[in-house]
């Protein structure tokens, strides 16, 4: 799909916070499995290149090279928006070996996945972690929430005054 999976997880996450890793996980899933794809699709590209030109000659450009240098390693960083998918494709296309580049690839997603979202998880699931410990819990329980515009995304950060809600 053209859209990113992001604010469907972080959504989801949102609204049922037990749903963390059973989604994190999916969603790792289901992007490094995007990400296999597009290694196969560089693996074929580039056999039907030679097999179009009848040369095995490929041409190297800085980023080829640094990716060539690096091997499968690179794949951790298939995460990044923009360059992530291209990078799967390429890792193919030079026949970096699938096996390592997919757990390179998991490794890099999961983390993105785990950052992000714990990121955009509730502001009273930390208060409630915090509220064993003395002044910390105290002072984190006295923290207003901010009401979110949004379903799929949070408003960051403690307010002086509490809004209401906006009327629909």
């Amino acid at each position: 799909l053209p859209l990113g999976s992001e604010p469907v997880v972080f959504g989801l996450v949102k609204l049922n916070p037990a749903m963390f890793w059973p989604a994190v996980l999916v969603a790792t899933a289901g992007n490094t499995t995007g990400g296999a794809i597009s290694w196969w699709m560089g693996y074929g590209a580039e056999l039907a290149y030679e097999r179009l030109t009848h040369r095995h000659q490929r041409a190297h450009s800085r980023a080829l090279g640094w990716l060539e240098r690096f091997g499968p390693k690179a794949c951790l960083l298939s995460w990044l928006p923009i360059v992530g998918d291209p990078l799967c494709a390429v890792a193919g296309w030079l026949r970096l070996p699938f096996w390592p580049c997919l757990l390179y690839m998991a490794i890099g997603k999961f983390a993105r996945y785990v950052a992000m979202t714990v990121s955009t998880v509730r502001r009273d699931a930390i208060r409630g972690s915090l509220a064993g410990f003395g002044r910390i819990g105290e002072r984190a329980a006295s923290i207003p929430e901010r009401p979110s515009r949004c379903l799929l995304f949070s408003v960051k950060g403690p307010m002086k005054k509490p809004l209401t809600e906006p009327s629909i």
